[in-house]
């Protein structure tokens, strides 16, 4: 079996308040992305419940933290009918960069899994074995535009379109450490929620929806703020950070001829 897990953005980020468990409360638009990785599951014999390999941009870490291999032993251990299988992953998505690749990633496999081994899995079921693998992965469960609340687990679709404009990526290739950007808010709840703003045409969204990361961010890492200066003077109806960053995504009309420049080491991705 062979699923194209693909990003998203995020259209707004408030964190509202600081829970007893640590984690944080958000309200936020979790918006899907036709910008894709590839993720192969084959069931095998091999004596090994699973064989990983990867392709494209090289992954950091040890597998005991990747979330594909964490997917699988999550319904091993309740299903232990599950045969033993060999994953690929071809990365194309950034890591790290505030647009869910990892998270997509580990919620297709638990939704591949389940398929392909008839484990009858609910979505409701998937997500909350999602919320396991970290906070981002329940929305990849529905894969649709949602407001996301509590850890972002929380999930409410909503009817939002953004196919009439191309959407910009651009990744700068900043790692901004996730609890660092946490640590630089003070919960708040603000006077409009994300859910009410995003009903509001798209050309009044500029400084009312509001990535709360974007400011200290932006403080600490200048180059971001002028990413997304640069971009609004090049005619985007929208530009913003999407999760903690770094990376930033412009919404342009799609009549507009777009003429951006980025250093070479910036990695960008058009989304017509």
């Amino acid at each position: 079996m062979v699923a194209f897990p693909n990003c998203k953005i995020n259209l707004g980020l408030h964190i509202t308040q600081k829970r007893a468990d640590g984690y944080h409360d958000i309200e936020t638009v979790f918006y899907p992305i036709a910008f894709n990785d590839i993720l192969e599951i084959i069931p095998t014999n091999s004596h090994n419940n699973i064989e990983y390999n990867s392709s494209g941009i090289p992954i950091n870490g040890n597998n005991e933290d990747n979330l594909c291999i964490k997917a699988y032993h999550l319904l091993k251990k309740d299903f232990p009918q599950i045969p033993s299988i060999q994953m690929h992953l071809h990365k194309h998505i950034p890591m790290g960069a505030g647009l869910g690749g990892g998270s997509a990633d580990g919620s297709f496999a638990l939704k591949m899994i389940n398929q392909q081994f008839q484990l009858n899995l609910s979505d409701e079921q998937l997500i909350q074995y999602a919320l396991l693998l970290g906070s981002d992965c329940p929305f990849f469960i529905l894969n649709t535009p949602c407001i996301g609340k509590g850890r972002g687990e929380i999930l409410t679709p909503i009817a939002l379109n953004l196919s009439a404009y191309k959407i910009q990526i651009i990744n700068p290739g900043i790692h901004i450490n996730t609890g660092w950007a946490f640590s630089q808010i003070i919960p708040s709840q603000p006077k409009l929620s994300i859910a009410q703003i995003i009903q509001q045409p798209i050309e009044t969204w500029k400084g009312q929806l509001i990535n709360d990361f974007e400011l200290p961010v932006c403080k600490q890492y200048p180059e971001i703020a002028t990413l997304i200066t640069q971009l609004y003077n090049t005619n985007a109806v929208y530009a913003a950070l999407s999760g903690s960053g770094s990376s930033v995504f412009a919404l342009f009309e799609k009549s507009d001829s777009i003429q951006l420049s980025f250093p070479d080491h910036y990695y960008t991705k058009l989304v017509d």
